[in-house]
């Protein structure tokens, strides 16, 4: 699913239009994003959560010419999926 289409599905499910369904959509991203930025943790209750995770720097390699490549430290996203969540993708509700 991309965004447009969840966008569609909101405003299909309530009486919001979909300039008013897009607007919260990005706002809820925006706040998600905004979040993890600034380090902290997201808990989606029934969803699951987002967190930020720190790699540290290390070699890599060129996949195309074998050189070695040196890759910096940085943060990146994990999603932890919640129980609900778990059980819908292995059909135990």
């Amino acid at each position: 699913m991309i965004k447009s289409e969840l966008i569609t599905k909101i405003a299909e499910r309530t009486r919001l239009s979909k300039v008013d369904a897009d607007r919260v959509v990005t706002t809820v991203f925006d706040e998600i994003t905004r979040s993890l930025a600034a380090g902290n943790r997201v808990e989606l209750r029934g969803f699951g959560v987002l967190s930020v995770r720190s790699r540290r720097a290390r070699q890599g390699r060129n996949p195309k010419t074998g050189a070695a490549v040196n890759v910096a430290a940085k943060r990146v996203p994990f999603f932890k999926a919640g129980k609900s969540v778990n059980d819908a993708l292995n059909h135990k509700g």
